[in-house]
């Protein structure tokens, strides 16, 4: 079985956000960037059908040479082989093409993209992809087992999850619970040592429509600030909660 594992590479959670060029641009400087954790899960879920099936896995990114750090982590993860698409991933239909060609070229059967990204949480890739190629897609995928060309998924809904069969070549967007974060891989020095060496396969990207721009960012509000009132002021707090925080 080949598994294709589509990593974005995203900041990390405690990363202080700035935006640049009249908020219109993210500010990278001093941030630090890791594995989408969506995407982190699925990862894990391959190297477990390497592991326990012979399942060959091979990750994808659409960025830069700057995202070349986030790929040799998958590989010391246990990743076989690592392709980068060289291009900007400036919004999500036009990394959903990328990706579909390196798919429909490399004749994948299973393909694990994480159902967001940490960053835009758009959400729409995976499913991109499968209207794309006409692959079979199953979003927020909490389980996976397959046998021969058979998959059963199971995924979350409101109020409950559900389980699904369908035939490889299947797609799809992956989350927690389909590893537990205690299962999630931390590379060892060999692996770390053996992913230096291996070579990143940079393909150049296809003419693809561009589709959507982000015009400008802007941050949440700050916080306003705590008012104490002391313990035997009751009269106080229950008039602050009703003419200034109006929750009663």
């Amino acid at each position: 079985m080949k598994i294709l594992v589509c990593i974005s590479h995203v900041p990390d959670t405690t990363s202080k956000i700035n935006f640049v060029n009249g908020d219109s641009e993210f500010d990278t400087n001093g941030v630090q960037f890791v594995i989408n954790p969506n995407d982190e899960f699925g990862l894990t879920r391959a190297i477990w059908f390497q592991e326990q099936q012979g399942a060959t896995v091979t990750v994808v990114n659409v960025g830069g040479p700057e995202t070349e750090p986030t790929l040799r982590k998958a590989l010391a993860i246990g990743a076989n082989e690592a392709i980068r698409i060289n291009a900007n991933p400036t919004d999500g239909f036009f990394v959903a093409q990328q990706l579909a060609e390196v798919i429909k070229t490399g004749g994948y059967d299973l393909i694990i993209a994480g159902k967001e990204s940490l960053d835009y949480n758009g959400g729409m890739v995976p499913g991109m992809m499968a209207g794309i190629l006409g692959y079979n897609f199953v979003t927020s995928c909490a389980g996976l087992t397959i046998e021969g060309t058979n998959a059963i998924a199971i995924r979350e809904i409101d109020g409950g999850k559900e389980t699904l069969s369908a035939s490889l070549p299947l797609i799809i967007g992956s989350q927690k619970g389909l590893v537990e974060e205690k299962d999630l891989r931390i590379p060892n020095m060999r692996g770390i040592m053996t992913a230096r060496t291996k070579v990143i396969n940079v393909v150049e990207p296809i003419a693809a429509n561009v589709n959507s721009k982000a015009v400008q960012f802007e941050k949440p509000a700050a916080k306003s600030a705590v008012k104490l009132v002391a313990a035997d002021h009751l009269d106080e707090l229950i008039q602050l909660l009703h003419n200034e925080a109006k929750v009663i």
